[in-house]
């Protein structure tokens, strides 16, 4: 490695999939990202289940399944409640805090659930899902960048579906979004001169949640990540490049699937009215993006006022019905609070159901055990014969045209491994080609058109470029979790023997080490702990 430079920058594309380049490269809009493929060794980079962000990418930089990492979406459970999945919740090393016991500095921009920050050599900007105004290492840090840069934001400065901001507009803050990420970590890199790099672009992502398969949308968010990515490699002149991104993304072609609908009918679920809604992220992200650092979201006044309509029988949805024959319901949903519609319909009765899907981006169904949930229905004696009953009527499901709805539906053991197992559902539910939209929500029927009609592919995108690489390696087998192992091998450094992955082939196998667990990370400050740890890694000690 070069004394100059970064000796290793990794560049995160959020979604980003080769359908997607190869389409964005017809019209040379990422010319960079073009480059590096074609000089470098490029494939498919088979992600996870749940191949979900929050989930992911922690998945990617440690190396391990959630099982062992423990973040298995955008929220975490206590009992029937949940609250914001954060760093505190992953309880395995990161490819940052790993080369920092090795002595080998990082700069780390944006990654995705890295709020609160590592105590690391470098610098550390947490993004999405974390707060507007995160907690940033060094403490000062983001003070220092907005100060440099007159701005720095996490979110936009608009919530989705706000009337408020034309198109144009909100295109303009997708760009700025996307250069703060490009200038907030080459200023981080100028000040600090790490070792490693890690940017993450989440953007790239988001517009097609936003606005679906609009191409000019999605060309202009491109055009100006590799922007961004042209000037970091020419500001710091990196040894090797890899690319990477958590997941693919990709047009739906079947049908949106409400799962809770069909266990209802199945006689798993049981309804009610009213309460606190489903579990998710979304009340949570708009707390966070008015910079209040929030853990969980609990309902105001006016979402408590429709929950006890709701349970009266007069549900938000019953509401919209009856403002659509008079053509009100737009006015309705423009000027009534988000969060209505989630307290004032039905919603899953978690304590007196037997199986559920909480939320839809963990990709499966959670029993509701007697003594493992607070409420438990189902005797531990039962779950087996239980959960092979619940599989085998979800392995039945066909479409309205008579195809299969899921590719497999499997106990949670074919994909978790490791002591959070338990945190994880039950059975693990993928849907055919990705191409099926899974929903939550009650809605007394079972099959609709997809809420989104461009979201999640398995396969995203791994490109390896530079010094020490084997431009010709075959990445057609290569998996998420291989990208921390590459990588550290790339910098000489040995992998986390944990780790779920393999070296890709682009790289020379610099072999495993037994590193400490995560869980022992604050007994690095004492100077014994410091010693110790050192010695250890070096092999003196077993």
């Amino acid at each position: 490695m070069s004394d100059d430079g970064l000796d290793v920058l990794l560049i995160g594309i959020d979604a980003g999939c080769l359908p997607v380049f190869d389409r964005l490269a017809e019209t040379d809009t990422i010319p960079t990202l073009e480059r590096l493929n074609e000089d470098g060794a490029v494939g498919p980079l088979e992600s996870q289940i749940p191949p979900w962000t929050p989930s992911a990418w922690p998945s990617m930089y440690s190396g391990v399944n959630p099982g062992k990492h423990g973040v298995f979406g955008f929220v975490s459970y206590d009992g029937y409640d949940w609250h914001v999945s954060s760093a505190d919740h992953i309880d395995e090393l990161t490819l940052w805090e790993i080369l920092d016991e090795h002595g080998m500095s990082s700069v780390v921009v944006n990654a995705p659930v890295t709020h609160p920050p590592a105590d690391i050599d470098g610098a550390i900007v947490p993004g999405f899902i974390g707060p507007e105004d995160p907690t940033c290492h060094p403490q000062g840090t983001l003070e220092e960048v907005r100060d440099e840069l007159g701005e720095y934001r996490v979110y936009p400065n608009y919530s989705r579906g706000d009337t408020d901001y034309t198109e144009a507009e909100k295109m303009e803050e997708y760009r700025s979004l996307v250069r703060m990420r490009g200038e907030a970590f080459r200023y981080l890199a100028d000040e600090h001169e790490p070792d490693f790099g890690f940017v993450q672009f989440q953007k790239t992502d988001t517009v097609f949640h936003e606005f679906g398969g609009d191409w000019e949308k999605i060309r202009t968010v491109y055009d100006e990540t590799d922007r961004q990515v042209r000037k970091i490699i020419e500001e710091h002149d990196p040894d090797t490049v890899f690319v990477a991104s958590d997941h693919g993304m990709g047009k739906y072609e079947g049908y949106e699937f409400r799962v809770n609908d069909y266990l209802d009918d199945e006689g798993f679920v049981e309804v009610t009215n009213g309460g606190k809604g489903m579990p998710s992220w979304n009340p949570i992200r708009n707390e966070l993006r008015e910079g209040k650092d929030v853990d969980s979201w609990e309902p105001g006044l006016i979402e408590k006022m429709a929950s006890g309509a709701a349970k009266m029988g007069l549900t938000a949805s019953r509401i919209r019905q009856a403002l659509e024959t008079v053509n009100l319901d737009e006015v309705a949903m423009r000027y009534a609070p988000e969060d209505v519609a989630r307290t004032g319909n039905k919603q899953v009765d978690f304590p007196n159901s037997i199986a559920y899907l909480r939320s839809r981006t963990e990709l499966g169904v959670r029993l509701n055990v007697e003594g493992r949930e607070p409420e438990g229905i189902v005797p531990p004696d039962e779950y087996d014969d239980v959960r092979a009953e619940v599989i085998e009527s979800l392995r039945s499901v066909t479409d309205p045209d008579g195809n299969p709805v899921f590719d497999e539906v499997a106990p949670r053991e074919q994909y978790f491994d490791g002591k959070y197992t338990e945190d994880a559902v039950d059975i693990v539910t993928i849907p055919r080609n990705f191409d099926y939209f899974l929903s939550d929500q009650i809605r007394g029927e079972y099959f609709a058109d997809p809420t989104e009609t461009f979201n999640h592919k398995l396969d995203g995108i791994i490109t390896a470029w530079g010094d020490g690489i084997d431009a010709d390696a075959d990445l057609s087998a290569a998996h998420l979790f291989d990208v921390a192992p590459t990588i550290l091998s790339a910098l000489g450094v040995p992998y986390n023997e944990r780790m779920d992955g393999d070296v890709l082939p682009v790289v020379e196998d610099v072999g495993g080490h037994a590193y400490r667990s995560a869980e022992t990370q604050d007994d690095r400050d004492s100077p014994e702990a410091a010693v110790e740890n050192r010695l250890s890694d070096l092999g003196y000690l077993e």
